[in-house]
């Protein structure tokens, strides 16, 4: 069922269109572009008339606020299907919009209006200038998500101090973005097609981390989750998905995700090889931290004695708890990991088997940084109990948000 209406006004449609295709709902927008509601009745009245209830005025300075507008309101009336009444010009140019600013959560049922023509001149996405459409619909798209304020605060990355500077590294939060919905509020990191975060914003969200870090204009190289222990080698033939990724070339800015699963940072300091790898309750079963680890030693010739890792902010054992049937694989790790193994659903603690894994595999127990290590600022605290600071899936639900974990090789004269 449609729940709400777009009239293309901008594009040649007007409120004749509105009864050839009546709403089953009260939400009516009009995009105005640098039009009125009277150059077309003399009346906005007319609008209300043909509507049978309220209307919204989308007269912003550009197509692309007009639209985040929309979907801030669609969003706030918990709204998803959208029927748009245009011409098939303003359908073509609406589709570019669509794809930045929305994604598949919202269902667009486009209506082409055949007694309605396009007028004789519109104003072009991105004000004139070279480049095809597509490229001035991108670019008004990204100066305007650029103007939007920063939500909850400023950018706060953790880091750890056992990653030296040779290095550039870093934990985010969830400050200082501009994802407005308060699951994904503020500094989402990833846009999933389930969720109501567009590309477009993930990409702002994206830009100012890397402004903040010292990383821009390089993009970040985040790992294909597959909550398995893939790795890939950066430079050989990339794999469809993988869960972690070494390399030994400067500048290449390696993330993990993470949303209550931990992202995990590896370096070597002496070779100069990095790691980045997300490690989920599955991931830490099948080795992925140590499967990263071998990766740096095969690949690049590395010393496990050399290797320092730093684990993110995760759930911890007091939060996190699974069926028991699927715990017994980490009392199997170690009987620590499991506090309450006679439980139906036992707390876990997947960091501790994570920590076991990686001294199983050579790793010093000095040269980890996790939430055993009191002697050094924490950089893995509990996502599930910090919601001003972190998202979290076991918190939140199925509507969460994504900070990550990154790292990069600064080159040699300590740039990037």
């Amino acid at each position: 069922m449609c729940e709400a209406v777009l009239l293309d006004l901008k594009h040649g449609c007007g409120p004749a269109c509105l009864g050839a295709a009546p709403p089953e709902e009260p939400h009516v927008f009009l995009l105005l572009g640098t039009r009125s509601p009277e150059d077309f009745t003399g009346s906005s009245g007319a609008f209300q008339s043909a509507c049978g209830g309220s209307v919204h005025v989308l007269d912003s300075g550009s197509t692309a606020e007009s639209l985040y507008r929309l979907k801030q309101t669609v969003d706030r009336l918990q709204l998803s299907s959208i029927r748009v009444l245009t011409t098939p010009q303003g359908r073509d140019v609406l589709l570019l919009y669509q794809h930045l600013l929305f994604t598949a959560v919202y269902t667009f049922d486009y209506v082409t209006c055949s007694s309605c023509t396009s007028p004789a001149h519109i104003d072009s996405p991105g004000g004139g200038g070279g480049g095809g459409v597509e490229e001035e619909v991108q670019e008004e798209v990204s100066v305007f998500v650029q103007q939007l304020p920063a939500l909850k605060g400023e950018i706060r990355v953790l880091k750890s101090t056992l990653i030296p500077d040779c290095f550039g590294h870093g934990f985010t939060t969830r400050r200082g973005g501009v994802s407005s919905i308060p699951p994904l509020s503020s500094l989402n990191l990833f846009s999933s097609s389930r969720r109501r975060d567009p590309v477009a914003v993930v990409t702002e969200n994206r830009r100012r981390l890397a402004v903040h870090a010292g990383f821009h204009p390089r993009p970040l190289r985040l790992v294909k989750v597959n909550h398995g222990s893939d790795v890939w080698v950066v430079g050989s033939s990339e794999p469809e998905s993988y869960d972690a990724m070494v390399t030994d070339q400067p500048g290449v800015v390696l993330a993990a995700p993470g949303a209550d699963c931990m992202p995990v940072l590896f370096a070597d300091p002496v070779s100069k090889v990095i790691g980045a790898a997300h490690a989920g309750w599955r991931g830490t079963l099948m080795g992925v931290a140590a499967a990263t680890v071998d990766a740096m030693v095969k690949g690049f010739g590395c010393r496990v004695s050399d290797i320092v890792v730093a684990v993110g902010p995760s759930v911890g054992a007091c939060c996190y708890t699974m069926e028991r049937e699927t715990a017994l694989g980490f009392q199997r790790v170690h009987p620590d990991c499991v506090t309450n193994p006679e439980s139906a659903r036992p707390h876990v603690d997947i960091r501790l088997a994570n920590r076991v894994l990686l001294q199983r595999a050579g790793v010093l127990p000095q040269h980890i940084h996790d939430h055993t290590d009191p002697g050094r600022p924490g950089v893995t605290p509990c996502t599930a109990c910090h919601p001003e600071d972190f998202f979290s899936h076991v918190r939140d639900g199925l509507n969460f948000g994504t900070q990550l974990g990154f790292l990069w090789i600064r080159d040699a004269e300590g740039m990037l």
